[in-house]
C-alpha cells in the first residue's frame, strides 16, 4: 500500500512546501523520500515513506517529518535528510563527547550553533558539570517541530540550564565577551547558502576569541568519501586560526548521511597551563556520562532517558584513525 501523504501538520503562509515533496516518487506500489544532492553528485538516498506527519515552509525552509518504514521518524530540511530516529545519536553523542570528553577541565560553559533539533542539547546536558548552555538556531520552526514530533530528541530543550536564542549565530558569537565559553559546537547544514559563512576562516577566529583557554571547538565537517577537497582548505584555516593549540578530525559511522559517514573538526585553544599548551583529542579525559540504557516498551528506540548507544570510550579513541588516503591528505595539518 502506498504511504499517507496527507499532511498533519500547517503548510506556513510563506507557500506550500516544495523541495521535500519532490523528492517524493512511487516505486511498486510504495511511496519513497530520495535524497540528491549536488554535493554528492551520482548518488541518492531512498527511505520508504509510510506517513507523512508534518509539512511547513518556514521563514528559511522547506519542512517536513515522516514516519519511515524501517528508520522511525525522518525530518528533513529543504529535501537533505537531518536526522532519523533510529540512527541519530551515531552523530548526536558524537559531536557533543567527542569536545567534552576531550577537556581537561569539566565544561561549565557551552555553545551550540544550529542544533535546533535539540539533540546535541540532549547530550550534553549529561554532564553534570555543565552550568549553561546557550543555543543559537535561526529558524524557530526547527525547534517547535522537533519538540511536538520528535520528544526523545527535543527533550534537549526541557533542561533548564539551556537557553535558546532565536537568531544568527555567527553574530551572536561575535557578541560574546572574549573567553566566555568551554565549548562551542557547531551542528550546521552543509556548506552550501548562508551555511557556508560556517565553513570559513573569519567564522572559525570568532569562535577562537570567544572560547576560554584550553577550550574546544567541534564543528560538522562533511565526509572524507566525497568531501576531502572541502576538507583539506577548512583544516588549513583551523590551522592558522588555532596556533598553539591542537587540530584534529574525527568521524562518526551513520547510514543515513551521504556515504554512511560524516566527521567533525575538533580545534583547541592554546592554554600555558596545559601540557604541550593544547589538547589531545584522541585520548578522553573522563569516562562517559552515566545514564540507563532501558528501551521504551514495544519501540526499537530508546527513550529521552536512556544512557549512551554509540559513543564509548574506545569508539572516541577510534575516530581519529584515519584511513590511508586521508591520513595522506590530512595529516600535514592535524594533530
Amino acid at each position: 500500500m502506498a504511504a499517507a501523504l496527507k499532511s498533519e501538520g500547517i503548510v506556513a503562509a510563506g507557500g506550500p512546501p516544495k523541495r521535500n515533496r519532490e523528492r517524493l516518487a512511487q516505486a511498486g506500489g510504495s511511496t519513497w523520500f530520495m535524497e540528491r544532492n549536488e554535493m554528492w553528485a551520482g548518488c541518492a538516498m531512498s527511505l520508504e515513506v509510510e506517513e507523512v506527519l508534518h509539512e511547513e515552509q518556514s521563514k528559511y525552509q522547506d519542512i517536513m517529518l515522516f514516519q519511515s518504514r524501517t528508520f522511525g521518524k525522518v525530518l528533513v530540511l529543504d529535501g537533505v535528510i537531518q536526522l532519523t530516529e533510529r540512527d541519530e545519536h551515531a552523530y548526536q553523542e558524537m559531536i557533543a563527547h567527542l569536545p567534552l570528553c576531550s577537556l581537561k577541565r569539566p565544561p561549565k560553559k557551552v555553545c551550540v550553533i544550529g542544533g535546533g533539533d535539540g539533540g546535541v542539547l540532549r547530550e550534553i546536558c549529561r554532564h553534570a558539570s555543565v552550568e549553561s548552555v546557550d543555543i543559537c538556531e535561526i529558524d524557530e520552526a526547527v525547534p517547535r517541530v522537533s519538540k511536538q514530533f520528535l520528544p526523545e530528541i527535543g527533550c534537549g530543550y526541557d533542561d533548564p540550564r539551556v537557553t535558546l536564542h532565536l537568531r544568527d549565530g555567527v553574530a551572536f558569537l561575535r557578541e560574546a565577551a572574549e573567553g566566555t565559553y568551554d565549548a562551542i559546537i557547531v551542528d550546521s547544514s552543509d556548506p552550501v547558502g548562508p551555511a557556508a559563512e560556517l565553513f570559513e576562516q573569519p567564522f572559525y577566529a570568532t569562535m577562537h576569541r570567544a572560547l576560554a583557554p584550553g577550550g574546544a571547538v567541534c564543528t560538522q565537517a562533511e565526509s572524507l568519501w566525497l568531501h576531502l577537497p572541502l576538507i583539506r582548505p577548512l583544516a588549513e584555516a583551523c590551522r592558522r586560526t588555532f596556533v598553539g593549540g591542537a587540530v584534529s578530525y574525527g568521524f562518526t559511522t551513520i547510514p543515513t548521511y551521504p556515504s554512511g559517514q560524516i566527521g567533525f573538526m575538533l580545534c583547541s585553544k592554546a592554554d600555558p597551563s596545559l601540557e604541550g599548551g593544547k589538547l589531545d583529542f584522541s585520548t578522553p579525559q573522563r569516562p562517559p556520562p552515566a545514564g540507563g540504557r532501558e528501551r521504551a516498551p514495544g519501540s526499537p528506540f530508546a527513550p529521552p532517558g536512556a544512557g549512551l548507544r554509540y559513543y564509548n570510550e574506545e569508539v572516541h579513541r577510534g575516530a581519529f584513525l584515519l584511513p590511508q588516503f586521508a591520513k595522506e591528505e590530512l595529516s600535514d595539518l592535524l594533530d
